[in-house]
This record gives structure tokens, sequence and C-alpha cells, in this order.
């Protein structure tokens, strides 16, 4: 017989923290919490197993589940000393979902289950307190409705507040025992009028009305969307935890909080948290109340003067404390926890790693391997290296100094700017339409998922550290303002007020998560130092790592932040981006005009000497690193002019006949450009063109070791070849344009040749190449397209499809796929190093900066990748990250 359910409580657990696969990490993690000892409530896990039972057998259950559930809910009863099912001993349950990773909000939750008109009435008397127990009822009536019924909350909550309205109350917690049984009449009435049923009585069929529920949730639209982000795969299932309920509304004695064991904005090893008295978990996420501190530090330095738990509750507070550290020491990370206090006696609901900023993930990881709880190694893996790009970007200039027209919560770091939205509709209509946005809301919930990914950052009025837009943008990387309570939203007017200020939807805010404060317009920015931490995690990764990371840089800006962020050289300059400035584009256009070779001669020396001034600048920049020189690649038509205009414009400028301008373009026009005359191709059409571009490099490298006073090693690449005839003829050129200028300057610069493998024909000939290419660099955005037939400008019409379908894992532009054109990358890293043992092999694609594209690197042992400059950091991580991973594979 198949196991499909496991059982935990302080007694024994027949499950381990190892079994995440099995039991989702919510699962996985309270059986551990319980074979600790902590105090756990009773409950049991259905596993994930069930889930791909239930979808692969149309939403039906295997038919012994049911005895075994029977059998758990039973053993819940013991424990608890009460029957589920029972209006007069009444057993009441939660029920919740739990991935194998942690997806929080994404899926549905149901608390207070088995509550009906008669167990109510038993919890009033036994808990001494019929507000609390027709509020517990209440929930229960709205949250089962919405999660299982399908009924919108938003009745509810119009119900309610309309009684709130006629009775003068102002807050939830005015109303009275009897208050809340006239709401519930009318909640049950709004139940029949939408579903045409009462709502349901029979506990045993509120479980397993709230099991298909939870099950269910794992394919919701925003569990969807948040699985596409984050690259979780839907096979994986979602399993459903059942517990004995725990109260933290049953009065003054009672609370519910959300903690961290250090802070997830900042990594200080402190306990980070909040709570509130008299309120179920819902309360604290849902903004819905502004939640208290939990440690007396943290209340001191918010300047709450609401009392912490540590000051409420001392004897709870240290107990929680101690749990904290004692789970923190065990799972040897981060923890985010959930617990609730009934009448005085502390309860851990869930444990799992805390979602953490990048500048929280590297402190966090740096300080735990120096207090000896990690390894170095450890702290290496510890942190996303996409995660880093959150530290790359621009923060507040601080010589602004603008002054905020309101002032929240620091929920997330970073600042950004963008014009105001007030919906994730908007959010994502703007990104779509190439537009920066600041979503701005009350509150923010997980249907607004999309729109968050859309947006640049955002702003709540509602809700505290732990809120669903502070917690989810942590996880995005992206700046949040939480808890904003002085600003005022008018979603029919679609505007926001705000320190006397009336902001319309279009307008331009700013926001710094850093600070909370939320600025009207568009404020400076400095680009972020990287010191302390980073350095230091980045220095044991560089220790670590095997491949080299140079960078994609083609100018002395991009080339001196390359070097800044670590670059190790640079392994693409693409040449054809110096051509397009000022009088540089006239010279070009007269070379690409001119009908006889002569007078592209006399075009192409007026470049030489700009071209010679830009290497030089490169090579000095990277002085005692390699810089790999591309050959002009694009088409010639690329430096025309498009419109009417512009060709009027040249015509002008030029002196040329608008007539011998469009002749010239319409010679050059191709139907599939990427496919053309670009390339090698210009070379050998054009010698002359690689002619002087090779005695730039070869110039401009005399003229950088002149300055320097140390020799320059030039690299020159040749794109878009498909055989060694066309590299070689070339490579000619290159060599008598190395001779010639060593015999003029008498300097000889040392250079390789090497070429760029982005056809599927030159990888598959990568022997025959070798035997005359020095290096190999893999341009993995053409030999992507090249191998899929896929048009990268074109694909993103089809391309969300295809991943969301499962036809291809991810964007084969953003993560290589590794067993197409990776396939391309090994034959030919295999055929080419078999001529050439020492042959020098290299990825500048952009996929030379995406994580899961360098650990395949790593497998295929090439030597460097190369990357846009703000991805280095990234790269040499993940580069550190996939080395250490191949050591243990070859050691496993």
């Amino acid at each position: 017989m198949t196991r499909w359910v496991y059982s935990f409580s302080t007694e024994r657990a027949e499950g381990r923290g190892e079994m995440k696969n099995l039991l989702g990490g919510k699962g996985a993690n309270l059986h551990e919490m319980a074979s600790l000892h902590l105090p756990v409530p009773p409950g049991f896990t259905i596993t994930t197993e069930v889930c791909a039972y239930f979808y692969a057998n149309g939403k039906t259950y295997p038919s012994d589940l049911a005895a075994q559930v029977d059998d758990a809910v039973c053993e819940v009863g013991r424990q608890t000393g009460r029957a589920f099912g029972d209006a007069a001993n009444p057993l009441l349950l939660s029920v919740r979902s739990g991935a194998r990773a942690s997806m929080p909000g994404m899926m549905d939750t149901v608390l207070n289950l088995g509550l009906n008109d008669a167990s109510v009435q038993t919890l009033a008397k036994s808990s001494g307190d019929e507000r609390f127990a027709y509020d517990s009822y209440r929930r229960f009536i709205q949250m089962y409705s919405n999660v299982v019924l399908d009924v919108d909350s938003h009745n509810f909550e119009d119900i309610l507040e309309q009684y709130k309205e006629s009775k003068g109350y102002t807050l939830d917690t005015d109303l009275t025992a009897a208050d809340w049984r006239s709401v519930i009449v009318e909640y049950k009435g709004k139940v029949e009028e939408a579903v045409g049923k009462p709502f349901p009585q029979d506990p045993r069929d509120q479980l397993w009305g709230a099991v298909g529920a939870v099950f269910s949730s794992w394919m919701n639209q925003r569990a969807i969307t948040y699985r596409r982000l984050n690259s979780i795969p839907a096979e994986w299932g979602t399993a459903v935890n059942v517990q004995a309920m725990v109260f933290g509304n049953m009065g003054e004695t009672s609370a519910t909080g959300v903690a961290f064991t250090r802070n997830p904005s900042t990594g200080a090893n402190d306990l980070y948290g909040e709570f509130l008295v008299n309120a179920q978990g819902e309360d604290v996420v849902a903004g819905i109340r502004t939640p208290q501190n939990i440690s007396e530090a943290a209340r001191k330095a918010a300047g709450s003067d609401k009392p912490s738990l540590e000051s409420l509750m001392p004897d709870v507070f240290k107990q929680f404390a101690a749990n904290a550290k004692l789970l923190e020491k065990h799972y040897r990370d981060m923890q985010d926890l959930e617990f609730t206090v009934e009448r005085g006696k502390l309860w851990m609901l869930q444990t799992r790693n805390g979602k953490r900023t990048a500048r929280a993930a590297l402190r966090v990881a740096v300080e735990m391997a120096n207090e000896g709880l990690i390894s170095r190694e450890d702290a290496i893996t510890r942190v996303e290296p996409a995660a880093l790009d959150q530290m790359l970007h621009p923060t507040l200039d601080p010589k602004a100094k603008p002054a905020p027209i309101a002032t929240g919560l620091p929920a997330s770091p970073g600042a950004a700017s963008g014009e105001i939205v007030f919906s994730a509709a908007d959010a994502e209509a703007g990104r779509q339409a190439g537009r920066k946005t600041i979503l701005v809301r009350v509150e923010t919930s997980p249907e607004d998922i999309h729109g968050m990914h859309a947006a640049e950052g955002f702003v709540t009025t509602r809700g505290g550290m732990t809120s669903h837009a502070a917690v989810v943008a942590r996880g995005m990387g992206k700046p949040c303002v939480s808890g904003a309570g002085s600003i005022r939203i008018d979603y029919a007017a679609q505007t926001m007020t705000a320190g006397g200020v009336t902001l319309k939807k279009g307008d331009i805010l700013t926001i710094d998560g850093g600070t909370g404060q939320v600025m009207q317009g568009a404020v400076p920015m400095v680009r972020p130092e990287l010191t302390g931490d980073f350095a230091t995690l980045m220095g044991w990764a560089d220790e670590v790592r095997r491949m080299g990371v140079r960078a994609n840089a083609d100018t002395p800006t991009d080339a001196r932040q390359a070097r800044s962020f670590g670059a190790e050289g640079i392994g693409l300059c693409r040449t054809e981006h110096m051509f397009f400035d000022g009088e540089r584009i006239v010279a070009m256009r007269e070379m690409i005009l001119s009908a006889t070779e002569e007078g592209r001669r006399a075009a192409l020396a007026k470049l030489l000497p700009m071209q010679r001034q830009d290497f030089a600048d490169l090579f000095e920049i990277m002085t005692g690193l390699p810089v790999t020189i591309r050959l002009l690649d694009p088409p010639l038509h690329e430096f025309l002019p498009k419109t009417d205009e512009e060709i009027d414009e040249v015509s002008k400028a030029m002196g040329i006949g608008v007539d011998k301008l469009r002749r010239r373009a319409a010679e050059l026009h191709e139907e599939n450009p990427m496919l053309g005359f670009r390339g090698v191709r210009l070379a050998i059409r054009y010698p002359e063109i690689a002619e002087m571009q090779a005695r730039a490099v070869f110039e401009g490298a005399v003229e950088a070791g002149r300055r320097t006073g140390k020799p320059v090693t030039a690299e020159i690449m040749v794109p878009v070849i498909f055989g060694r005839p066309e590299f070689e003829s070339v490579k000619a050129i290159t060599v008598a344009m190395a001779e010639a200028v060593a015999k003029e300057t008498g300097v000889t610069v040392p250079y390789h040749v090497g070429t760029m493998i982005e056809l599927p024909r030159a990888a598959l000939r990568a022997g025959e190449i070798a035997e005359s290419a020095e290096f190999f660099s893999f341009g993995t955005n053409d030999l992507t397209q090249t191998t899929l037939g896929v048009s990268r400008d074109d694909a993103a019409s089809f391309l969300g499809i295809y991943t969301v379908k499962g036809l291809l894992p991810a964007d084969p532009f953003m993560t290589l796929d590794t067993v197409g054109v990776g396939e391309l990358i090994k034959i030919a890293a295999e055929r080419g190093r078999a001529v050439r043992p020492n042959l020098k092999l290299g990825i500048c694609g952009e996929h030379g900066g995406d994580p899961a594209s360098i650990a395949f690197c790593e497998t295929v042992h090439l030597d460097y990748v190369s990357c846009s400059p703000f991805r280095i950091p990234i790269a040499r991580l993940a580069a550190a990250q996939a080395a250490l991973g191949r050591k243990a594979h070859s050691t496993a």
C-alpha cells in the first residue's frame, strides 16, 4: 500500500527535513521541528505524490487516501483531546499548502476549519470568550467561501464595512459577539446566493473541500506566474499540511507573528519581526493592522510607541528567541519563522530559509562563515548570483537630498523612479510600452504578481516589513516602501495625495526602499560601491573558480566599469559600435557609398586614427589583461540612413544626391540580413576594411605600450565564419598588417588570431578550423538563432508560449539551450582541442552572464566567459559555484 500521509507531533515525527520532495518545504520543516521537540501543533502532511495523482486522474484521489487521512485526523484528536466533527468537543484544523520551494502567498490556506453553527457555540463556552468564537467563525466562512467556493472576498468585505458604518464602528475590534453573529447571518446569506446552496456544516465535507482547493491552487494563475518567474517546475506539485488550530485571537494574552533570525534587509544578526496581539496569522501579512516590533531594540529603532513582544510577554519572548537560535543553528541558515501565542503558550507554526536581499545574503553568508557556522565554500553557495543585480544599479545621490512627500517603512532596499500607476495591469502595460513605472497601492496581493514583476518598485500605504509587498520586493530585488500611511490613494480618480501634493497617474515618482522615503519627480542617482562583505565573498569566490571572467566592452567607460567589477580582460569588443558617432559615421558612409577601392581606402584613412585611439585607450585601461577585438560584423546597410527625413539630412550634410543614397541602400538591402552580407564576408569582399582595423589594433597596441611601459597582447577575432578557408583568408590580412606595423614602428606586438563560433557548420568543422585559429569564442546569441532557426528579434511573440507549455525549459536567448546549442559547443570544444590541445575557449554572448549557462560552460571546460560589465560580479560568483558543483559531483 502506498503511503500518502505522514503525521507529526512533539511525541514523534514520521517525516524529516530532507524529505522536501515528498512532504514539501513547509511539511518537511514541520516534521523536523517536531523531531527537535519544539512546540508544534500536531498534524499531518498529504504528500506531493497525491498532487501528481490528483492532476493525472481528473482531480480525483487515490482510493486508500481517505482512510489514511481519517487515521491521521484521529491521531490529532488524540493528541489534543478533541474529536473532529464532534460539536460538543470539536477539533478545529488549519489546512495549508506547502510546495518543495517556498512560494509565499501564491497558494491557498484555510483556517478554523471544523467550525459550524453548533461547534461555534461550544467554542464560545470552552474559551469563555464568545466574541473570539464568532470572530473565528466569520473568518472561516469568508476564507473557506473564497478559497473553496470561489466567492470573491470583496463580497464579505463590503458586508462588514457596511455593518461597521451602520453601527458607527471604525475597527473590526469594535464589533461585539452579537455584532459578529449578525454579520455571520449576512455572510451565509451571501454564500447561498452566490453558490445556490447553504454554507457547508459537515466538517468532513469542509476538510475535503479545503484539501481539493489547496491542490487546485497549484494551478491558479498567480502560482503559475510565480513558478514561471522563479523557474519552479510545475511537475513538483504541492503537499497539503493539516494541523490542529491554535488561536492568536483569544484575547490580550494571545498573539501571532512573523520573524526572521536575522534582518532580511541588512543581514544584521538581530532577531527581526512583527506581531499582533489578539490576531490570526493572516492579519500580520495582510497589512490590515500595523504590527508591533518583537524586540525592544527594534521598537526603539523604529520609534514605535507600541509595546514589543519582549516587554509585553517576556517569558514567551525568551522562549521564542531560544527557539530561533536553535533553528538557525540546526539549519545553518537564516530562518523565517511563524508563531502563535495562545493564552500565554507559544506555538511554532513554520520555519524555512528566509528570503533576503542580496546585501543581506552577502552579510549573512560572510558572518556565518566567520562565526564558524558554515564553511567559506558554503558561504559562496548561499548567495544567488543573479541576486547581486540588486547591488549593481544606481542608488539615490546623497547630494540631491530631495524633500520626501511621504515616509513609510524601508521594506526592500534600492531606489527607482518611474511613472505612477495604480494597478498591476497598468504596470505591465507600461513595461510593454517601454516605460518605467512605480506601482502605488493601498496594499498588494498575490494577484498583483505580474504587475509587481513589471514595475521598477512599489509603494503601499498599509502593511509592515513582512507584508506581501515587502516579501515579494525583497525576493525580486526591487525597492519597496510599505506602510506609508500618510499617502491617500483615490483609485477612481487615479491620484495619490501626500505632503500637500496631489499626483496623478503618469506623474514621476521616486522611491528609496532603504530609507522608506517617497519623493516627487525624478531624483539623481549614483552607482554603487562594492566593498566590505561583497569584496570578501568575491575574494573567496575568485579563489575557487576555474574559469576567467571577461567583459563585453566597446568604450573606455564600459572598460573602466568592467575593471572596477573585477573583469579579467575584454572578451568581446564590438568595433561597429565605434562607428556611429559624429564624424565617424560620415566617414563610414563615405566608405560604403564609394564605388571604387581607392575611394573606400580614402574614407577608411579618416577612420584609422579614430580606431587606433579607441584601441589604445582600451589596451591602456586593461593593462596586463587580454583584449579581444572582433572585426566588423553587421551588414553595411545598418550604417545608412533609413527614413526619408534621415536620407535628406545625410544628403545635405555629405553633399551626396538623394538618389545615390537611395540606390546604394537598395543595393545593400537584404531579406534576411542576419544570414546575409556580414562578418567575415565583408572582409573577403572588401579586404581594405579588415586591413584598416588590423592596422588600428597593432598601432593602438604600440601606443598603449608606450604609455604604460608594458607590452600589450592583442587578440583579433573573425566573426561569422563557416569554415577554415574563410578564416585563413582574413588571418593572412591580419598577419600582413602585424608585420607592416612592426617594420614601421620597430615594435613587435604579440598577438593571437581566433574566431567566433556562431554557425552550426563552424562548430562541426571545429577540428579543421583549429588547425589555423588560436582561440574560439562561442557567439551564443547567433549560434542560438542559427541552431534553433529562431530570430531573436521576432521570437517574443511565441517564446513565452513555448516556455509556459514546457516546450522549452527557458527562453534560449536568456539561458543556454544545453541539449541543442550546448551540444554543438561541446562538439566544437572536443574537436578543436583534439587538434590544438591548448586552444583557448570562451563564450561571449548574453549567456556569459547567466548563472545556469555558466554552470554548463564549466562542464565543457571553457577557459572564460564574457558578459556585460554589470554582470561581471554575477559571473564571478556563478563561476565559483559551478566549480564547486563540479568538484562535489566528481567526488560523489
